[in-house]
């Protein structure tokens, strides 16, 4: 029983730090907007993308493992939804930590989109944690 503490102490810790270091960026960006969408990716940051990045890997292990320990079949909609929107809302976290990368560099780029890929990410996390509290079993 000690075991699945533990993975949902990390799964919830994994969720909260996403969700709060995009806030902190999100946040950031927003205070200093007239420096450029590229500020967010600066040295002090990479701390943040990097806890950023851990978090998205270690979610999907944790999850796995915390529905193999508690017995709940895989194919459950709640599951296989959040498993869909978990791929979506990575894969644009990942396009949006490119894009930024290349405006840091100099590159040019549609800042529209780049707000539409940190949107998609914000609201897929966020159903996802929704998802995870409700638990329609």
């Amino acid at each position: 029983m000690e075991t699945l503490t533990t993975l949902k102490v990390i799964h919830v810790v994994a969720t909260v730090l996403l969700l709060a270091s995009g806030l902190a960026l999100a946040v950031l960006a927003w205070r200093k907007r007239s420096a450029g969408p590229a500020y967010t990716v600066q040295r002090p940051w990479v701390f943040i993308w990097l806890l950023m990045g851990i978090s998205l890997v270690s979610m999907p292990f944790t999850g796995w493992w915390l529905v193999h320990l508690i017995g709940w079949p895989l194919g459950q909609t709640w599951i296989l939804g959040s498993s869909v929107i978990y791929t979506v809302a990575a894969l644009s976290w990942f396009w949006l930590v490119v894009r930024l990368n290349r405006l840091r560099l100099g590159g040019a780029g549609s800042l529209n989109f780049t707000l539409a890929l940190a949107v998609v990410s914000l609201v897929g996390f966020v159903a996802i944690a929704g998802l995870m509290g409700a638990k329609p079993v």
